[in-house]
């Protein structure tokens, strides 16, 4: 699509296949994608490619061999080279899509370096999602993507499916698919009236987008109000035990898979934040997931239904009170009553998304319920796609933590991230996001792999060899580097409310949120410990809960979150807690010069419009860091009277 950046999937991508001979067999949709997308490339660079739609004897001098072997729709898929040929083997469809990308990914060196014994590929999690917050109708507050720092919906606008765009859609779908993404929920979490509709009379638009999508393998899901019998149906109760209310949901599950019938499911907030939920009647979680499972029981439908449940009217002066335990206090109890088709969705944090906190403790707490873990790729507290900082670190750091002996990634069914895309040019605004989006898939697929592997792949797609080791630079430390010029400590949330940009140490300090670092003149951070704070701590399994309990053997970048300490406290470091606040903020605006001037000279190496994108972000990014650095040094001094120890200018 011209004017649309190709992300990684420019045509020189594609180039070692579109000059070989392949052969394809096997038929179906999905097929008919793996054979377009070989046949364009051929088209361009002078290769050829064949169809035959059942099995043949030993195919000709062919460089490449897709086959599929089978009927059913698993993903995975084999590799291998002998012989001179090139050959990939899927029982699924699906697999034999994901076969391709692999080959995309593997360029050149798909085709040389002598034999290779066949490989077996799977994704570990069978569900790999995205979740868009994007409004139907334009939000007057969070506007049309809630949270979105791309420009507009890809889906929507001016209140209705983009029926004129779906073509970025489908183009957005083989992004996913290219880097293991098979689901999309394409509506926000707060589901306002507008949204509401879609589960019913405006089916259809959603079809529209299922549609799109489903050459590249992606099921849509879509996001529901719990209320919906009430706001669409006319009915007097929402509660899940009512027997009309289930006959609702069971009837408007059944038109929804008429308009679309490989539909993925509903994604549920409920009792969080406003939004309706099954404690209004007396139920519980389980009761209120449990009904909408047995609406999608019959499709083969699956429920996610999200553990982002808190009190948001909080008493700031009550220390006791901790935001971070509800998910844990409200669904430990319930485990063991969920439906085998409900997947409780839960943050991979207790908080929400901060730039450091711990593994949420429900993750490993529920061993009878299907967890799907949640990150997220937009950058709500990481800098809003105006800062580069690339994520992949973090999400693997979360993905190998052993809550009790066994990693997250092995602990979960599904992985889900919500969304960093919009309709801008380059998908994710700041060029450089596009690298979160990409590493989370792959991540999804393989939780183990090396992230600094998967950015260096990005680059590659992306950009070529030629920028690679300054684009690497620029990235690889980005997480560790807006980390240091923002929230100490894990202390987090020293942000402007409400938008959530730039620095505001006291912003939320007073605020019924529940996200307080209670700083005064002597210390600073919140007591988590259970023999004097609000015992939080206790909520981890019994090894976890005696590293966090004290501060002797708490890992200092999580210190603040479970421990109030005094400023002269000193680090493992040898730094005192308020010498650590000082330099790594000073540090942290030195990084950003330092990556800024790393991508100016990549301006003869990446293309102008993202070079020129890139730099004008950099600006704004060095802006933030200097005054994050300065009202949080300059706050500090005057809490704590304690000079910088170097002597430099603190205000």
């Amino acid at each position: 699509m011209q004017g649309v950046d190709p992300a990684w999937l420019p045509d020189e991508a594609f180039r070692p296949i579109g000059t070989r001979r392949t052969l394809i067999r096997g038929s179906g949709p999905l097929v008919d994608t793996v054979h377009g997308e070989v046949a364009e490339a051929c088209g361009r660079f002078g290769g050829s490619v064949s169809r035959d739609s059942a099995a043949a004897p030993e195919p000709g001098p062919y460089d490449l061999v897709l086959e599929l072997t089978g009927t059913e729709g698993g993903e995975t898929y084999t590799f291998g080279r002998g012989d001179g040929r090139t050959t990939v083997t899927a029982s699924g469809a699906s697999g034999l899509l994901y076969g391709l990308f692999h080959v995309v990914r593997l360029g050149e060196a798909a085709f040389h370096g002598g034999d290779r014994q066949r490989e077996q590929h799977a994704p570990a999690l069978a569900l790999r999602m995205l979740d868009h917050w994007d409004n139907v109708a334009v939000h007057p507050v969070m506007g049309q993507v809630e949270r979105g720092y791309a420009g507009g919906s890809l889906f929507w606008a001016d209140g209705r499916a983009r029926g004129e765009l779906l073509g970025r859609v489908r183009a957005y779908g083989r992004l996913l698919a290219a880097c293991g993404i098979n689901a999309v929920a394409v509506n926000n979490v707060n589901v306002h009236e507008a949204e509401a509709r879609l589960l019913t009379d405006r089916i259809g638009e959603v079809a529209r987008i299922a549609g799109a999508l489903r050459p590249y393998g992606i099921r849509t899901h879509l996001s529901v109000t719990f209320a919906a019998p009430m706001v669409l149906g006319e009915l007097p109760t929402a509660d899940p035990l009512d027997e009309a209310v289930r006959a609702w949901w069971a009837e408007a599950t059944a038109r929804v898979y008429e308009a679309i019938p490989d539909f993925g499911g509903f994604v549920v907030k409920a009792d969080s934040e406003g939004q309706p939920g099954p404690f209004a009647y007396g139920r519980s979680h389980a009761d209120g997931a449990n009904m909408l499972g047995a609406a999608l029981e019959p499709y083969g439908g699956t429920v996610h239904w999200r553990a982002f449940v808190y009190d948001h009217r909080q008493d700031w002066r009550d220390r006791r009170t901790d935001r971070a335990r509800a998910a844990y206090d409200h669904f430990v109890p319930l485990d063991g009553q969920f439906a085998g088709n409900a997947v409780l969705q839960v943050k991979h944090g207790p908080m929400d998304f901060q730039v450091r906190e711990p593994v949420s403790p429900l993750i490993g707490a529920m061993p009878r319920t299907r967890l799907a873990v949640e990150m997220q790729a937009t950058q709500e507290y990481t800098g809003q796609q105006r800062h580069v900082c690339w994520l992949g670190p973090l999400w693997s750091e979360v993905l190998r933590f052993r809550p009790d002996g066994v990693p997250v990634a092995d602990l979960a069914d599904a992985m889900v991230a919500v969304s960093n895309v919009g309709d801008d040019p380059f998908w994710t605004g700041h060029p450089l996001a596009q690298a979160n989006l990409y590493t989370f898939g792959r991540l999804a697929w393989q939780p183990d792999a090396d992230p600094g592997a998967i950015l260096d792949e990005w680059i590659r797609l992306a950009f070529g060899p030629g920028p690679s080791s300054g684009l690497h630079a620029v990235l690889d430390g980005s997480w560790r580097t807006y980390e240091k010029y923002t929230a100490p400590l894990g202390v987090g949330w020293m942000v402007q409310p409400g938008h959530h940009y730039g620095p505001s140490v006291d912003g939320y300090e007073y605020s019924p949120w529940g996200t307080y670092h209670f700083a005064d003149r002597d210390g600073i951070g919140v007591d988590r410990s259970v023999a004097t704070g609000t015992g939080y701590a206790g909520q981890y399994a019994k090894w976890w809960a005696e590293v966090y309990e004290s501060p002797d053997t708490c890992p200092d970048e999580l210190l603040l979150f479970f421990h109030h300490v005094a400023y002269g406290h000193v680090l493992r470091s040898g730094k005192t807690v308020i010498q650590h606040i000082y330099d790594t903020h000073f540090e942290g605006v030195e990084e950003v010069e330092a990556a800024q001037r790393v991508w100016a000279g990549l301006a003869d190496l990446v293309g102008p419009a993202r070079h020129a994108r890139v730099a004008e972000l950099h600006e704004e990014q060095l802006r933030s860091a200097r005054e994050w650095r300065d009202q949080i040094n300059s706050y500090f001094l005057r809490k704590s009277g304690v000079p910088d120890a170097h002597g430099r200018r603190i205000y």
